[in-house]
Parts: C-alpha cells; sequence; structure tokens
C-alpha cells in the first residue's frame, strides 16, 4: 500500500508542483488550503507525512503541528514544515512545536522528494527498533513470529509485562519509569543469551516479548522472573524498599499503597491446530491477564496445547 502525504499549503502552485513529484515517486497525495482543514484531514485520513506550510489562513502550521503532536492518536505522524522564513529562531520554533524537518521556500523539489523518502524511512526505522531499549520493536516482533509460524516450528510466545508500573511512575517520575524498563530489557538479554534460538522484543511501554522453543519456555519464564526479582527493589529509594510498598495518591485524592514491581508473564504455544500466528499472541496475552490476577511475579502457560 503507498504511504499517503499531505500537503498543507495556501499556494497552488506550489501545491500542485510538489503533488506531481510526490505522485512520480509513487506516493499517494491529499491536499488542504488552511491550517484547519489540515488538521481535519489528518485526524481523518492519518497520512504517514504532513508537508506543513507554516504561513496558512485560520491555523498557522505551528498551531497545527502542535496540535498532531497533543493527541494520541495522531502523535506518530511526520511532519515536514514549508516556509519562506530563515531566521534560525523560525527554524527553534518549528522544531519546538514538534516538526521532524524544516525546509526552506523556495526548495529544490526532488531535494524534498528526498527529504520526505528520508524522513519515512527513518520513521519505520523506529517502528522496527525501540528507541528506548534498543530491542526489536513491533514489526520485527510480529514478523519473527509470522516466520516461525509458517516454517511450522514449535515455538512460544512468552509475553512479558511489568506490575504497578503506572503506580511507579507517578511516584517516581518518567526517568526513573525508563530505568525500571531498560533494567527488565537487561534481564531479557541475560536470559536470552542462555536460551538457544531466543528472540526478544520490546512491544512498547512495560510491555516485552520472547519467543523460544517450547521445551525453554517455562525455564527460561522462571529465570526472567528469578532475576528481575532479585534487583526490583534496587529501583526504589531505600525507605520505600525497606517498606516494600509505595503509597501513590489516585484520581479520587486517596492514598493507595502498591507493592514493589513485579513482573508477569502469560505463555502461548504454536501448535498443530493454530491456523494464524496471532492466535498464538491472543493465547499468551489471555495468559498474561491471568497472571496478572496472582500476586508477586507469576508465569501462566497456555495448556491447551500439550495435547498436541
Amino acid at each position: 500500500m503507498a504511504e499517503t502525504i499531505l500537503i498543507a499549503d495556501d499556494d497552488p502552485a506550489i501545491v500542485r508542483l510538489v503533488e506531481v513529484n510526490l505522485k512520480l515517486e509513487g506516493y499517494e497525495v491529499i491536499t488542504a488550503e488552511d491550517g484547519e482543514e489540515a488538521l481535519r484531514l489528518v485526524n481523518e485520513r492519518l497520512p504517514d507525512l504532513v508537508l506543513l506550510d507554516v504561513m496558512m489562513p485560520k491555523l498557522d502550521g505551528y498551531e497545527v503541528c502542535e496540535r498532531i503532536r497533543a493527541e494520541g492518536r495522531t502523535r506518530q505522524v511526520n511532519v515536514i514544515m514549508l516556509t519562506a522564513k530563515s531566521l534560525s529562531a523560525d527554524k527553534i520554533v518549528g522544531l519546538t512545536a514538534g516538526a521532524d524537518d524544516y525546509v526552506l521556500k523556495p526548495f529544490d523539489p526532488m531535494e524534498l522528494v528526498a527529504r520526505v523518502r528520508s524522513t519515512l524511512r527513518r520513521a519505520r526505522e523506529m517502528q522496527a527498533i525501540s528507541p528506548l531499549t534498543g530491542l526489536p520493536g513491533n514489526l520485527q516482533i510480529e514478523d519473527e513470529i509470522r516466520k516461525r509460524h509458517r516454517i511450522g516450528e514449535r515455538f512460544a510466545v512468552c509475553y512479558a509485562d511489568l506490575d504497578n508500573f503506572k503506580a511507579y511512575n507517578d511516584r517516581y517520575g518518567f526517568l526513573q519509569g525508563d530505568r525500571a524498563i531498560n533494567y527488565t530489557a537487561t534481564v531479557l538479554r541475560e536470559v536470552a543469551e542462555s536460551t538457544p534460538g531466543c528472540f526478544i522484543g520490546h512491544v512498547g511501554g512495560d510491555d516485552f516479548v520472547l519467543v523460544v522453543e517450547v521445551e525453554d519456555a517455562e525455564a527460561a519464564s522462571q529465570k526472567v522472573i528469578e532475576l528481575f526479582d532479585r534487583g526490583a527493589a534496587e529501583l526504589y529509594e531505600a525507605a520505600d524498599a525497606a517498606r516494600g510498598f509505595i503509597e501513590v495518591e489516585d484520581r479520587q485524592s486517596q492514598v493507595k499503597r502498591h507493592p514493589i514491581l513485579t513482573l508477569s508473564i502469560g505463555v502461548g504455544i504454536n501448535s498443530s491446530d493454530v491456523t494464524d500466528y496471532r492466535e498464538i499472541v491472543d493465547a499468551a496475552t489471555e495468559m498474561k491477564a491471568f497472571a496478572k490476577g496472582r500476586q508477586g511475579s507469576v508465569y501462566a502457560v497456555d495448556r491447551r496445547a500439550d495435547a498436541d
């Protein structure tokens, strides 16, 4: 499927010039002539990239870019700002608003196409690899599971998720939250190094995946839990670690206790009756939810495949 690019500019000549060149490169193109229309199309069509003129009627490009970045649904849309202004301050404003790149008018159409291609390539690479942990991201995880299922390999998907992470983030802040996520990634790497054929990936947030041979699934899950629990308390201030819990005020202004971070792992198995690789992921997700209903670090295995 062709990637979609929105051109938002009130100059019809520029829109036509850019549109022709992008279509020649195989992109699908939609256009807007003011900021309000651009914002509407971003929300309706979710383009892969927006070429956004700074000086537009109704809403200027800076405000449109800020609104794109403010909404969770549109936050990942790539934005290249187009402007006739060349002052460094204007570039800084555009980048501060959340633009991925900045192109000055007048521009060479082929240079603009190259910038578009480069920005989209970087975006695809970011989807493939987690910028926080450096582990393979969703695209590579899906490819790995699909490939193993296609060749008929008997493998397990171990879906790991931190318990009480939101409370930890609220108490210590996002930087410490990132530290906890990286600690989890380190634990998984250590287990992967001692588990032949093990693949690990970072789904996003505090969710991770291990793909291992069925025979190694329980041992790997148990090892992950043991290593994680061994160092989890070190992520806390000494007083909180000694108490074994933190106190966090919820949205109703009630103070609640939350135990030290633990890990829940759900294990789904590729068996002969699995026709779609996504069934394995669904089983692992179901088992993870079951594990989260129990106290402490726990793994739960989908035993429905044992009869194979």
